[in-house]
């Protein structure tokens, strides 16, 4: 049965309503990317294979049929490579090696092999805005200011106002050359200067090494952050620290696009490859420039969606507001309607995110309603659905009783700056447990057995402790859990031409209690009608047809709390 078989049918909503223009995509010429899902994987929480406690590249290897049962066609994988783990491997000593603690390259090739052989594409992360501080790039450029990498970072004899995304000054004292270094996020990540050719062609290198070890394409991180302006002037000062947000000042930097058409030029070009961008900064309107045939990405990973409850994109976390389903509506379908003529990357989670299920639904909702009405929609919006590790089973947001307990920069970081800012220990800590990047990376849940089958040593940071219902092999043999939800949802988007391609378009886009949407292509309908409220609403019209999968086994003519339903007809 192929694609157009499966669904066959027209679904409509019997009584006029205001609808949003419609979105298009053309059917042909679809690339892998576009017709499967991608899976997320943070190896230093996926699976441990020697003890150690932290999870490892074999861990991954010894999981690929469970990742194929999932009905995706690549993996993502956060950085791998050397590094003091200042933040979790996003501060990168060396480009083109394995860190020891997640194995040998060897172990990276098996991978490679072992995933080709399922289909399954390897996207690994380049984190090119910056290094670590134990790069020998950095050790060698701090020592003096006439060395041959003098210029290879951001040196300047008076520092500015500007405050680091992970908190405090952007600016850090060099006793060796008796000047400020640039650091966008921890002091031990120095800023690149891109401004240098020899930086960029070593970047450019480093990537190229990946592709030919065998990468099916990249994940490429803070890369709205690699052109600084002209002038390093102070900014508006934003919080009683009396700093001002560096997000605000050198994101999207006018000229950043000469870098990036360089870097697609010298290391995409004419390479069947999947590249993704993080870029949180740039706004809708932006993103022709940025991804598709005019620009320099397949897509990218814009923000505006998991970062609305924070004005202007700055995630100082006790600003956080109250928004309203409407706001949250129109993020989507504005993302939607900018990459009509591109592609666009579906997410809720990844590893610098809070879980899902403790984001986007009202307290008190069902937490195993809330997983399946957000995959529902990751799976029926058009673009690649992003999975993160564990959001699959349902995964929540962890609870940690004190600061010391996290691990993460940026959540001491804010954590400080809460505090800084008058609220109390417990209010700051309240903060830290719903926003914290820690929330996703507690170890992955296999079983029920000690450590939930993570590791046999201890674990680098705590296991959830709901593990012992929510696991891989509990979730196997529910027919209704999350887990095989997911894989619904999967198996129902890999065979429906109509949600790998249809037009987009949003219905009753000013009801705050209802998502709905429609999925067309042709003669053939789609609708999805999701209920963000923990209390019963009814459907501004009758959905008619069939409905072929929802989060509630039976069938009513109003939407149940959390409920969200796809119908044909």
């Amino acid at each position: 049965m192929n694609r157009r078989e499966f669904i066959k049918g027209v679904i409509a909503l019997t009584t006029a309503a205001y609808i949003s223009p419609t979105i298009v995509f053309g059917a042909e010429n679809l690339r892998w990317w576009q017709e499967k899902s991608i899976y997320q994987i943070y190896p230093k929480s996926f699976l441990d294979t020697t003890g150690s406690g932290t999870g490892d590249l074999r861990g991954v290897t010894s999981k690929l049929d469970y990742i194929k049962s999932l009905g995706v066609g690549a993996i993502w994988l956060t950085p791998f490579y050397v590094s003091p783990m200042v933040d979790n491997g996003y501060d990168i000593a060396d480009y083109t090696a394995i860190d020891p603690r997640f194995g040998t390259m060897e172990d990276f090739d098996e991978l490679i092999a072992q995933a080709r052989a399922r289909d399954i594409k390897i996207i690994v992360d380049l984190v090119f805005n910056h290094t670590s501080d134990q790069h020998p790039w950095f050790l060698e450029s701090k020592s003096s200011r006439n060395n041959p990498k003098a210029d290879w970072y951001i040196w300047r004899d008076e520092k500015t106002n500007w405050r680091s995304i992970f908190g405090g000054s952007a600016w850090q004292w060099c006793e060796e050359r008796q000047q400020y270094y640039l650091h966008t996020f921890a002091k031990a990540q120095p800023d690149l200067n891109w401004e240098n050719p020899k930086v960029r062609q070593a970047l450019f290198d480093a990537a190229n090494f990946w592709l030919n070890k065998g990468a099916g394409g990249f994940r490429i991180d803070a890369i709205v952050y690699i052109k600084k302006p002209s002038q390093f002037v102070d900014g508006v000062v934003d919080s009683e620290d009396g700093l001002s947000s560096i997000h605000n000042i050198i994101a999207a930097t006018p000229g950043i696009l000469d870098y990036l058409r360089e870097f697609k030029e010298k290391v995409f070009a004419g390479k069947d490859i999947f590249t993704v961008a993080e870029a949180n900064g740039v706004k809708p309107d932006d993103l022709s420039a940025w991804v598709g045939s005019s620009g320099v990405f397949n897509t990218l990973f814009e923000f505006s969606h998991v970062n609305i409850m924070f004005p202007r994109g700055v995630e100082i976390w006790h600003r956080a507001r109250l928004y309203k389903l409407s706001e949250w509506k129109k993020t989507l379908t504005d993302s939607q309607a900018a990459t009509r003529d591109s592609w666009y990357p579906i997410y809720f989670e990844n590893h610098d995110r809070p879980r899902s299920i403790d984001t986007f639904f009202p307290s008190g909702a069902d937490k195993i309603l809330v997983a399946k009405a957000l995959a529902t929609i990751l799976f029926t919006l058009r673009g690649t659905p992003f999975i993160y590790q564990g959001e699959e089973l349902g995964f929540g947001n962890a609870k940690f009783k004190s600061i010391n307990d996290f691990d993460d920069i940026s959540t001491r970081g804010n954590y400080n700056l809460a505090r800084a800012d008058g609220l109390s220990d417990k209010e700051a800590l309240r903060f830290a447990n719903k926003f914290s990047r820690d929330n996703a990376r507690t170890p992955m849940q296999w079983n029920s057995s000690k450590n939930a089958g993570f590791t046999s040593g201890k674990p680098w940071l705590p296991v959830h402790e709901d593990f012992k219902r929510c696991n891989v092999e509990v979730e196997e043999r529910d027919a209704d859990s999350v887990l095989n939800f997911y894989r619904k949802l999967s198996a129902l988007r890999n065979a429906s031409d109509v949600l790998i391609s249809g037009e987009y378009a949003e219905l009753y886009p000013d009801n705050e209690e209802l998502y709905i949407f429609t999925r067309t292509l042709g003669d053939k309908t789609i609708t999805v009608a999701v209920n963000f409220t923990t209390h019963d609403v009814k459907l501004p019209a009758p959905l008619n047809g069939k409905k072929i999968l929802g989060n509630y086994a039976d069938e009513k003519n109003y939407l149940r709390a959390t409920e969200a339903v796809i119908y044909e007809s």
